[in-house]
């Protein structure tokens, strides 16, 4: 092996830098250990724990750089929500509402119906730009008619005139409509910042107006959903100065101070209180006073607050028990600072903070009109202070004194002279005229801009602004101008997000997931190792080492890109050791034919390594083509199956190739000798002679036979489409007993007025309910909303949160649940999983599963017409994998009513096909690679010949990978859970599809093909 010392090198670059990786989740998890063992089973206390150490070095690489805990967490492997619990929701922002907000909500009747046309259109086709589709129904419904009669609004002034084409027009609506996505975004992820959830994420999905926001560990559906849908509510108010109140603040302390020792004082008494045993009689006490009440709500305080004393020692916190969590706004000399913040404070005090001055005594003492709220971003670079504003009621309904949707347009400019960026804000004319009087009454003052009841700025008044214009200057960075402008613009957004699609996971669920997956892992894992050894003695563990270093190396990139670990992810890491043993096989396979020819060790180690490499490269790449498919196409867990398979697929090939050689020239290099099989496996499948071509129309027929009957099925019967592509809402309800599912069924159609699919999931305890139930209403019926409040802590339910209770009292009413059990508690200890899927993301879900398995059936007939340089092999890798593809939907057609597990076709599904699709073609490939290296040195045979005997000589190959294979997945599908029985159970059968369609109809066709082109040619 040429290069052994740079080879050798990299192996052991990647892992140490696998290694440096993998540490980083090693050790968060030691850390988060830690913390519960601190904790002992006290969820607040552990959240205190590991935010008191959020900063602070927990790792130190070699004395070279030190980690804190949040550079662990920010650096570890990513579980995804199947496997640890929690939200994932895709929002849409409607552009439709964008659009009629710019128009001023027009009654022009082409324009209105050119919204209506391009709405029907968008239905169809989910990814096209719904301003271009309006533009196109405008101009074929009157191409005379201007866009700019509609669209010169004076919000629009400055960007549309009279004069204005309609593609002039139609790129300033563009540009709002992206600004309102880009609003919505950052409202959002501010938002989510402030709920206080471990490692969210947020994030744009392409150019469409969709987000996803994932939420690991949500227990409360109701409130994120007001969170993620509310519409944002800009806000200017006007504010006190620090100095108005620098004496309130120190009346605030005494105060709490006063009843701190009240507190005290009264524990004292009760400790000196004890139970005589000759004597049972309670003591007496005196009666609750104003004192007393207070003492319950400074108890009620510290039971609820989860801040902890962090700016000074315990003696200073007895003393000053307000300023021991809030420091005062002072200069170095002790005197107070101008502007309207009044207080600095860790983010763990500042619940404290509010308890404390959320005290009706407390409260007392400051003006009636006074609200105190606190900034959005911390004003430190380790993000750990923020600072309290006063904030002033000036009007009798307490509203603020000017609302955002007087905004005209905000934008980042320069100032000029100083290169400092500023931001430039425009308002209508109401907005100038109560601008005007605002400026002018806080002259020297600071008017605080407000959005979701948090500050974004406090910027001076330096005289009155009239006309509307104002510039808002503060030395911000580019960055932070452009955020400002983006708050700023949110004020005049038309309408919310809404909730298209929503997965929710439990927690036991997703615990469940983890020990399923990896025990399922561990046990494919151990098979693989001792079926390698048997087959292939002392080359087996040669093959296993290099097995071990490839999932090493997957985890080690997996964390190293930030992915995210789902359970079809733990799948494809599974999946891909059985193809990693492929390569393995080929090799080895190779190798024993050339010891089979007489050649000495070396030299055949030599040989088959060199003459299995087409085959690896090829068979690998046809795969990875349909993993990056995939990985384009799909979504959330889909998307981390793709990356897992794509990932596994490159790091195999390094470890086949290059691990196993170096070792065996270890070996070779010691004067020993590795065998390359036992006497069991010795002379398996060697020197057969099956007639494959000459049976070739009896396959034909069978082949047939299968897929007429699947197209059959699939024309009466066709197929059980989830939700992702029909749309609507599935929940997985966990009992306390085994129940019937026709009996649940009957309960909630009573309910609900329509009759949901109940089927079991798992376990006789467990059901799966899926219904299309109010799936694409904008708001439930007034009657189901007044129940739903009964059970909910708002006082205006969403549809989800309806539909939920609806599911409820269903269950209640047919006695599957007890009567004492709140919804609380069914949420949290019921259901185990829920996902809703809207109809226009289940049209975009069918749409690009339809183009995902079409492309890579066109990719895998381009690659192999690319490598093998004749359009026949193509015809029959194609021929083949439409075969497997109709078999496996005909199989799922007619068996999905008798399976005990789920055999819906969803986005797994497709997943399944495409990967069943990379595997068929990886069989194929192979054989097709020895077709044409026997063509070429055996020309002068009968082509027929040459056919059998390469598929005669691939078949050991053949059977090998396929069992290898057969078994991973045989021991995920048994071991795997329900939640992915299903996927893998497509896998499995597409294994054995595909193994028939490799040797009995991909080979068959080309050879057919062949003929008939060379008899034409004649």
């Amino acid at each position: 092996m040429q290069n052994k010392g740079a080879i050798r090198l990299v192996a052991i670059m990647f892992a140490l830098v696998s290694a440096y990786q993998l540490f980083f989740t090693v050790k968060t998890a030691q850390v988060e250990k830690d913390a519960r063992e601190y904790a002992q089973g006290n969820k607040l206390k552990e959240v205190m724990y590991l935010d008191s150490i959020a900063t602070k070095p927990v790792y130190n690489f070699f004395w070279i750089k030190e980690f804190t805990y949040r550079d662990c967490k920010e650096r570890e492997i990513n579980l995804g929500l199947d496997l640890k619990g929690g939200m994932n929701v895709i929002l849409e922002v409607s552009v439709v509402d964008v659009v009629r907000s710019l128009s001023n909500y027009s009654n022009d009747a082409t324009f209105n119906k050119a919204i209506e046309v391009a709405r029907k259109r968008q239905v169809s086709d989910g990814q096209a730009n719904f301003v271009s589709l309006f533009g196109q129904a405008f101009q074929e419904l009157d191409p005379n008619a201007q866009l700019a009669a509609i669209f010169n609004t004076i919000e629009l002034k400055d960007k549309v005139n009279f004069s204005s084409t309609n593609q002039e027009v139609l790129n300033v609506i563009r540009q709002e409509a992206e600004s309102a996505i880009s609003n919505s975004f950052n409202i959002l992820r501010n938002r989510i910042d402030k709920f206080g959830v471990t490692q969210p994420n947020i994030q744009r999905l392409g150019n469409s107006g969709r987000i996803l926001v994932e939420l690991p560990g949500v227990k409360d559906p109701e409130r994120v959903r007001k969170l993620l849908q509310g519409t944002a509510n800009l806000e200017f108010w006007e504010t006190y100065d620090n100095t108005e109140l620098v004496q309130q603040l120190y009346a605030a302390n005494d105060k709490i101070k006063e009843i701190n020792e009240a507190k005290k004082a009264l524990e004292t008494k009760k400790d000196s209180v004890v139970e005589s045993p000759q004597n049972k009689t309670a003591p007496q006490l005196a009666p609750q006073n104003e004192a007393d009440q207070a003492l319950s709500l400074i108890e009620q305080l510290e039971s609820d607050s989860t801040a902890v004393d962090t700016t000074m020692g315990a003696n200073l916190a007895n003393d000053f028990p307000l300023f021991s969590v809030l420091q005062p706004r002072f200069s170095r000399d002790n005197q107070p600072l101008p502007g309207a913040a009044i207080g600095i404070a860790h983010f763990k005090d500042t619940n404290k903070v509010n308890d404390y001055l959320a005290l009706p005594q407390v409260k007392a003492l400051f003006p009636r009109n006074l609200k105190l709220l606190w900034g959005v971003k911390a004003i430190d670079t380790e993000e750990q202070f923020y600072e309290l504003y006063a904030i002033k009621v000036t009007s009798r309904d307490g509203r603020a004194a000017l609302e955002g949707d007087v905004i005209t347009n905000a934008r980042k400019e320069y100032a000029q002279g100083r290169g400092d960026a500023e931001v430039s804000m425009s308002m209508n004319a109401e907005g100038a005229k109560v601008w005007a009087r605002l400026t002018g009454n806080n002259v020297g003052r600071a008017i605080a801009i407000v959005l979701d009841n948090y500050v974004y700025s406090a910027p001076n008044v330096n005289q009155e602004i009239k006309g509307g214009r104002s510039s808002i200057t503060g030395g911000f960075t580019v960055t932070e101008a452009e955020d400002l402008a983006n708050i700023l613009k949110s004020g005049k957004m038309p309408a919310p997000a809404k909730i298209e699609q929503e997965t929710i996971v439990g927690p036991s669920l997703g615990q469940e997931a983890i020990q399923k997956g990896l025990w399922s892992f561990v046990i494919a894992f151990v098979i693989v190792l001792l079926f390698m050894i048997f087959y292939y003695s002392s080359a087996g563990f040669a093959a296993n080492l290099a097995l071990i270093t490839n999932v090493f190396f997957i985890m080690g990139v997996l964390a190293s890109l930030g992915a995210v670990l789902t359970l079809p992810g733990i799948a494809g890491i599974v999946l891909t050791i059985g193809m990693a043993v492929d390569a393995n096989v080929l090799i080895f396979e190779r190798i024993r034919e050339e010891l089979a020819a007489g050649k000495g060790i070396k030299l055949a180690i030599k040989d088959g390594y060199g003459n299995a490499y087409s085959a690896i490269i090829d068979s690998n790449l046809t795969t990875l083509i349909t993993a990056f498919i995939l990985g384009y196409f799909g979504k959330g867990p889909i998307h981390g199956f793709a990356i897992t398979l794509g990932i596994g697929i490159l790091s195999s090939l390094f470890s086949a190739i290059f691990i196993t050689r170096f070792v065996f020239e270890r070996t070779l290099a010691k004067n020993k000798e590795p065998k390359f099989a036992t006497k069991i496996s010795e002379g398996f499948l060697k020197n057969t002679k099956i007639d494959f071509l000459g049976k070739r129309k009896i396959f034909y027929a069978i082949s047939s036979v299968l897929v007429l009957i699947s197209i059959g099925s699939l024309a009466t019967r066709g197929l059980n489409q989830s939700i992702d592509f029909t749309g609507g809402r599935t929940y997985v309800i966990r009992f306390n007993e085994p129940v019937n599912t026709v009996d649940v069924q009957s309960a909630l159609m009573a309910e609900l007025g329509t009759t949901p699919e109940v089927k079991t999931y798992g376990e006789a305890n467990q059901v799966k309910i899926t219904t299309k139930y109010l799936v694409d209403a904008e708001m439930a019926p007034e009657a189901d909303m007044a129940m739903a409040t009964e059970h909910l802590t708002g006082d205006n339910p969403d549809v989800d949160d309806v539909v939920e209770v609806k599911l409820f009292t269903a269950l209640k009413k047919g006695k599957f649940l007890s009567e004492e059990l709140s919804f609380k508690e069914f949420i949290s200890e019921y259901r185990m999983s829920s996902e809703k899927v809207g109809p226009t993301i289940a049209g975009d879900i069918k749409r690009s599963a339809v183009y995902s398995v079409v492309f890579a059936l066109i990719a895998i007939f381009l690659y192999i017409l690319f490598r093998f340089r004749n359009w026949q092999y193509g015809m029959g890798a194609v021929v083949a994998l439409i075969h497997d593809v109709i078999i496996i939907l005909g199989l799922y057609s007619l068996t999905y009513s008798i399976m005990p597990f789920s055999m819906s076709v969803d986005q797994a599904f497709i997943a399944a096909i495409l990967t069943v699709v990379g595997y068929s073609i990886n069989d194929t490939v192979v054989v097709f690679d020895r077709i044409r290296e026997y063509l070429l040195l055996y020309s002068k045979r009968d082509r027929k010949d040459i056919l059998n005997v390469s598929l005669n000589s691939t078949l050991s190959r053949t059977f090998m990978t396929s069992l290898t294979t057969f078994l991973v997945l045989l021991t995920i599908f048994i071991f795997g859970g329900e939640v992915i029985r299903g996927f893998v159970f497509a896998i499995l059968v597409g294994i054995v599809v595909g193994t028939y369609s490799s040797l009995f109809v991909a080979t068959p066709v080309v050879y057919d093909t062949m003929r008939r082109s060379e008899k034409k040619k004649r």
